[in-house]
């Protein structure tokens, strides 16, 4: 590369190589243009080095540590099942390392130039990448934002020693012996209820009535049995104040129903919510990319910002904060930027917590439905009338399934129970193709599988259940 005030041309820069950005990136190649991604950390993003990925490498570890200590129920006896968790943190930088070589690869076998290094725009369409050792300009015909989000810093309990952020916490070198959650979102309940499993004693703080506050609360109510039944206590409708640490510990003070208590642990993961990555110096204001009063950028159904030329994908858009969400609006930004007439639509987009029990959700809730005007039928299924549920020793959990009355059309599903994040797919596939109940309960699910959960579900909406009773 040259360093100086000539500007290269570049067909598609992408800001950010996240799930978002490398995948609009390789879908910018694959439709002829000429692409380069930059990104100031690893490829792969939040999600592949410090999120969904290494979160789920741990979860992962944590089953198989309670499943080993839990085996008698098949008549398995295992005696000092014990956890060397320096191994564990090498298992999960493994699965890291694997997953972003491998976005390594692709970009490469796609031709898309990488650059490791920050953005800062200087007009409408050329931009400055830079690092410790070089600064080429660059001009672009088209831009797609991919910069992502970050864990949301309170004042009163700012990250470092014992304060810590998702980021953080994915790198403790040892287990806890305890550990208060500030937050029961998604983040919170998947690493209290990892970290409980290993030995960690957790109390979760939530400011609602119920952790996971955006699901159902049937299905919130089995999670939450499912924590209490390690050990973590659940502290709901409280409100954190302040925290002082020392070398050695946190003493974190809340509130609850006006009483001031306090508690003192180990450490303190903060995790509510995440910031969208559009401040600092990238210099969105020169670029002529507008911002709403939150910080994300306003967006058009293609993804395109208030500069025609620039799109804007992922967390810092407008919505949900998904990974998968990400990828599908990368693909539709780089293919309208080729001139194909792609359009997001959100109406079958899973969300999925990797809980113990897992949840899962798409689409319309029965009470979405109803505010929408939509008259509904719905039914649910439970896992434990489900044999290979039951021989799984997993019966906890049921499928709801919601259809619009008037025509049986599938439209939303909500799933508690083992596996709930793969059986959702089936869920999502029939609200995109259109399907009616009738097209998963005729379809022939093979047995005895999980999988027939959706099509039992499909035929308790029908009034015409085989495995439970009709009520």
């Amino acid at each position: 590369m040259v360093v100086g005030d000539a500007s290269l041309d570049i067909d598609t820069l992408v800001v950010g190589a996240g799930p978002g950005g490398y995948v609009a990136a390789i879908r910018a190649a694959q439709l002829g243009q000429k692409v380069l991604i930059v990104d100031k950390s690893e490829l792969g993003g939040v999600c592949l080095n410090r999120g969904c990925i290494p979160s789920k490498a741990l979860i992962s570890a944590a089953h198989q540590y309670e499943s080993a200590k839990h085996a008698d129920a098949f008549g398995i006896s295992v005696e000092n099942v014990k956890v060397d968790f320096s191994k564990t943190q090498e298992f999960k930088n493994s699965v890291v390392k694997k997953m972003t070589q491998g976005v390594g690869g692709l970009l490469k076998g796609n031709k898309v130039e990488v650059f490791n290094g920050e953005v800062m725009f200087i007009n409408e369409n050329e931009a400055r990448v830079f690092n410790d050792y070089e600064a080429p300009r660059y001009r672009f015909k088209h831009c797609i934002l991919a910069t992502g989000s970050r864990p949301i810093e309170l004042k009163p309990f700012p990250f470092g020693g014992r304060i810590l952020s998702s980021t953080e916490a994915l790198e403790l070198q040892e287990i806890p012996e305890s550990l208060v959650v500030i937050g029961g979102g998604y983040i919170g309940a998947e690493l209290g209820q990892m970290l409980s499993k290993f030995g960690t004693k957790v109390t979760i703080i939530e400011g609602m009535d119920t952790v996971l506050p955006g699901f159902d609360k049937d299905m919130t109510r089995l999670v939450a049995k499912s924590m209490e039944k390690t050990g973590i206590e659940i502290v709901t409708n409280a409100k954190a104040e302040s925290a002082v640490q020392t070398d050695k510990n946190v003493t974190v003070k809340y509130s609850v129903n006006g009483e001031n208590k306090e508690i003192t642990a180990d450490y303190l993961l903060v995790t509510v919510g995440r910031r969208p990555n559009t401040d600092g110096e990238l210099g969105l204001d020169l670029a002529g990319v507008e911002l709403d009063d939150r910080g994300l950028v306003k967006v058009d159904h293609q993804g395109r910002t208030s500069n025609p030329k620039i799109f804007a994908i992922g967390d810092i858009v407008p919505g949900l904060a998904l990974a998968h969400k990400a990828s599908y609006e990368g693909k539709v930004a780089a293919e309208a930027i080729a001139g194909l007439p792609s359009v997001v639509d959100y109406k079958a987009i899973p969300s999925v917590v990797f809980t113990d029990p897992e949840c899962s959700s798409v689409g319309l809730t029965e009470k979405d439905a109803k505010e929408k005007g939509i008259k509904v039928k719905s039914g649910k299924f439970p896992f434990a009338a489900n044999g290979r549920a039951t021989s799984l020793n997993q019966p906890d959990g049921f499928m709801k399934l919601v259809a619009n009355a008037e025509n049986d059309l599938v439209i939303g599903a909500q799933i508690v129970g083992i596996e709930a994040s793969n059986l959702i797919t089936e869920i999502a596939l029939a609200i995109e193709m259109g399907a009616t109940l009738e097209d998963i309960s005729l379809t022939i699910h093979a047995h005895p599988t999980l999988g027939e959960i959706a099509m039992e579900a499909a035929e308790v909406v029908e009034g015409k259940p085989i495995h439970i009773i009709s009520r």
